[in-house]
């Protein structure tokens, strides 16, 4: 049966136009402009977001998440795909422990799920995982959650990886500098007698990885930026002609330490950093040394997050405020980019990274996307989530821009009207 979306503004060649879209079996049949949009208050039709980097806990910890709340969360959030992180159990080190994530994935995903393989077994840093068996199978390679310690080993990873033709997606951090850190190593943490994490824990294996991206000719990524020193080598390293990306979150272009409070929602890993590391983050979004946004969903069980900044576990959740948050204080607020950049960080440049469809607004795509009121105006509330995890340093941020429905070739699988995932 055709569906005929009327009136809405597209997306369509990186501008907004008004437009009727028609839908059969799964596929956009046509994008026709309209004379006009519907109304005053027509609603924008976007392409379905890509999120590079989420944790979706299944298998090995459902307490937190699970594929099923998860993907109905993104879909909510105007996703139409994920990209699951490893650090799972069993972690998807062999083509036997990721038959397991794919399987739950095939029965209760409600948008599409492309998982990572892990770069070594068991996450440990040691020998590489059956990266041959995986790379058919997963968007990339990465030991997320834990930096690979060992030159050697990252340098063998980048090696395989290369003759694979996959990406290596490095969580960089120097564990040697850690020391129990909590957050950032600045004046929040002296002030209150907390153990910091250093910028230099982040920045310095970045250094080292781009050396040996240098050797390797590795296509190389770098997952969830938060120093000004980051940016600073990533720019370079294109400059230079590397085969290098990165992303960021909304975290570290909204809040900075200044913002934080001794509760766990304001506790995440990298940690928000100084007021001069986020202008140097958005600097980087506006001048293209930052590819893309990802939210870096990390749910939590509730008692995981109540003990404080000092016991807390790291980590929050994203996937359903990442975009209202982005488009009030990036776009309409400040004017800092436009609305057509933020689709393109969140939705297609992403896909075009990872080697995944990026089809946007056409004839013959998959009908992936999602419709958006982006004059409404709301208080973001996680007790409203559809996630298992609650804990978000937004919550009580007034925010324009909900999705009233997202579609995944062609199905509705979320709708505000219905107040549910279908």
């Amino acid at each position: 049966m055709q569906r005929i979306i009327s009136g809405v503004l597209a997306c369509v060649g990186g501008h907004f136009v008004p437009s009727d879209i028609a839908i059969e079996g799964g596929k956009i049949i046509s994008v026709v402009p309209a004379a006009s949009a519907a109304s005053s208050k027509a609603l924008y039709a976007l392409p379905g977001f890509t999120d590079v980097h989420v944790h979706l806990r299944e298998p090995g910890f459902s307490y937190k998440e699970t594929i099923a709340t998860g993907t109905r969360a993104a879909a909510r959030g105007g996703y139409a795909r994920v990209c699951a992180m490893p650090n799972l159990s069993p972690a998807p080190d062999s083509a036997a422990h990721l038959r397991a994530q794919l399987d739950i994935i095939e029965r209760d995903a409600v948008i599409d799920v492309v998982p990572y393989g892990t770069i070594t077994v068991g996450e440990a840093g040691e020998a590489l995982s059956d990266m041959e068996a995986l790379a058919p199978h997963v968007c990339a390679f990465s030991d997320d959650g834990r930096g690979v310690q060992d030159d050697d080993v990252m340098r063998a990873a980048m090696r395989k990886a290369k003759s694979l033709g996959k990406l290596i997606a490095a969580h960089c951090e120097d564990n040697r500098l850690l020391k129990g850190g909590c957050v950032h190593d600045g004046a929040f943490a002296k002030a209150h007698g907390l153990p910091g994490i250093c910028s230099e824990s982040e920045w310095g294996q970045i250094a080292r990885d781009l050396d040996l991206v240098r050797q390797t000719g590795c296509a190389y990524h770098v997952c969830h930026i938060s120093t000004k020193e980051s940016v600073d080598l990533i720019r370079q390293a294109k400059k230079e002609g590397l085969d290098v990306t990165c992303e960021t979150a909304p975290h570290y272009l909204l809040l900075t330490e200044d913002d934080l409070r001794d509760e766990g929602r304001f506790k995440m890993n990298p940690p928000v950093r100084t007021r001069a590391d986020r202008e140097a983050l958005l600097q980087g979004l506006m001048d293209g040394t930052i590819d893309m946004i990802a939210t870096d969903h990390a749910p939590h069980a509730a008692e995981e997050k109540a003990k404080g900044l000092r016991g807390s576990a790291m980590g929050i959740v994203g996937l359903e405020t990442a975009f209202p948050l982005l488009y009030t204080y990036l776009v309409r607020m400040t004017g800092l980019i436009s609305l057509e950049r933020l689709v393109d960080l969140m939705s297609l440049a992403p896909a075009r990274r990872f080697g995944l469809p990026a089809e946007g607004l056409r004839p013959g795509a998959d009908a992936n996307l999602a419709l958006w009121d982006l004059d409404a105006k709301y208080e973001i509330d996680p007790n409203d989530f559809l996630s298992k995890g609650r804990a978000t340093p937004f919550e009580g941020w007034h925010v324009c821009g909900q999705c009233v429905e997202t579609l995944y070739k062609g199905n509705a699988v979320w709708s505000l009207a219905q107040g549910a995932t279908l």
